[in-house]
C-alpha cells in the first residue's frame, strides 16, 4: 500500500474530513487533497504532524510496516 492510501485510510477509519486533518496540519485543503492522491509527496515536517495525529508509526505510514 503506497503512503498517500495509508492517510486516507487512517482519516476515513477515522470518520474525519480533509478539512478536519487541514486544520489540525495548517495547510490548504487542496495541498492535503494532493497528498492523499499521491500527486505531491509529504515534507517531513507533515509527516510527523500525521505520525503524532493518528498515533502511527513514519514506517507504517510510508509502508515499511504493517506494525501501527
Amino acid at each position: 500500500m503506497e503512503y498517500w492510501e495509508r492517510i486516507k485510510a487512517l482519516r476515513e477509519d477515522r470518520d474525519l474530513t480533509q478539512k478536519n486533518i487541514c486544520v489540525h496540519l495548517n495547510i490548504a485543503q487542496n495541498t492535503y487533497s494532493q497528498y492523499e492522491n499521491g500527486k505531491r509527496e509529504i515534507p517531513i515536517s507533515i509527516l510527523i504532524k500525521l505520525c503524532l495525529y493518528f498515533n502511527v508509526s513514519s514506517d507504517y505510514i510510508l509502508g515499511l510496516s504493517d506494525k501501527k
